[in-house]
């Protein structure tokens, strides 16, 4: 059952008035059906993998189309490789894999590297790793091509104090990935109040020609291959604009917080993830900058999550993590290198940030 709001809802949705006077996009997810299911009877792809350990100086091959290859390994974060293998046999050329938004549950060490690679239907792939690199693991994945299924009965969409978004019903989520052969849940979720909110980047292509697709293989690259039981951010946007919701929060119909306001630990941010969300864009913007209907829509949303729990945008705190009692001192909008050794959010988009959070402020203000 929908629960009651925990701030004003009047305020939210002023902001949202707000926004729209300014041009933002306060219903940025309304073609929705041109990345996910357009109705909740619409099928879904069932998810393709096919998992290897050793890969690395070998040719790996798959029975379907492989349309990502989602690799990790320890070690060396630089100089790792991969060559797909086409369907008529011919080899590619060696590309440079670039490492994805590093992540983890608190308590792991955040030194294991993770890439996702679309490979466009490839026959196979192979790997080469830096010196120094060891366990690597690789899985070949298909979210496109594989056997469908009839879609969650749950609503296709939802609205977040009047923001629209794409519900894990709506790109495709196989909720079973959740569980181990058990039938126990990997992560089981666990709530505390949101202190800060954090920007990603997920480091993958730009111009995603379907963009749920690509989120249904994070899911299986964070759930099953990382072994965290679930996709690691609370929220992506895709460039359309849409935003997605992502790490499983219940079944209450409001994303990432239960029934009380608390927020839902995901795992965007390793030995800092309990009460910090974590909102990622698709793609990579080291080089450029977001498309602006994304921008428009991480305003929108920012200001939303803001309203809710009372934020101040431009405010610096120091964010104290509940369960292990971990500080850091942070801008309550930050980017994720601002908790970790990392390029995410991306050069380009973290230079952004101040006038990101002046933007945020804004919708308030006006």
């Amino acid at each position: 059952m929908r629960h009651q709001p925990y701030v004003n809802r009047r305020t939210v949705l002023q902001a949202a008035g707000v926004a729209a006077a300014a041009g933002l996009a306060t219903t940025a997810p309304a073609s929705a059906a041109s990345a996910a299911p357009a109705s909740p009877a619409a099928r879904v792809p069932r998810t393709l993998a096919s998992p290897v350990s050793s890969a690395a100086g070998r040719t790996v091959r798959a029975d379907f189309p492989i349309e990502y290859v989602g690799v990790s390994w320890n070690g060396p974060r630089r100089g790792a490789g991969i060559r797909l293998l086409g369907q008529d046999g011919s080899r590619g050329e060696w590309t440079t894999l670039q490492p994805m938004c590093a992540g983890g549950a608190d308590g792991d060490p955040a030194t294991r590297v993770g890439v996702l690679v679309p490979a466009g239907g490839a026959a196979g792939y192979e790997i080469r790793l830096p010196d120094g690199a060891d366990d690597l693991r690789a899985t070949a994945v298909d979210t496109v091509n594989g056997p469908t299924a009839a879609a969650s009965s749950d609503p296709a969409t939802r609205s977040i104090e009047g923001v629209e978004y794409i519900t894990r019903a709506g790109w495709g989520a196989d909720e079973s990935l959740r569980f181990k052969a058990d039938g126990s849940e990997n992560s089981p979720p666990t709530y505390y109040p949101a202190q800060t909110l954090t920007v990603h980047h997920t480091a993958g292509v730009n111009g995603d020609p379907d963009p749920a697709a690509t989120i249904r293989a994070y899911y299986y690259q964070h759930a099953i291959t990382n072994d965290w039981g679930d996709i690691g951010y609370h929220f992506l946007i895709d460039e359309a604009g849409r935003i997605y919701e992502g790490r499983y929060s219940g079944d209450d119909g409001l994303p990432a917080h239960d029934t009380t306001g608390k927020m839902v630990t995901a795992f965007h941010a390793a030995g800092y993830n309990s009460g910090n969300l974590g909102i990622a864009l698709l793609g990579t913007f080291s080089d450029q900058s977001t498309a602006t209907a994304a921008r428009d829509s991480l305003t929108l949303l920012l200001a939303t999550l803001s309203a809710v729990h009372g934020f101040d945008p431009q405010a610096d705190v120091t964010f104290v993590n509940p369960v292990n009692g971990v500080t850091r001192n942070v801008p309550m909008i930050s980017g994720h290198r601002d908790w970790l050794a990392t390029e995410c959010p991306g050069t380009t988009l973290y230079g952004e940030l101040p006038a990101l959070r002046a933007d945020v402020a804004a919708v308030f203000s006006g």
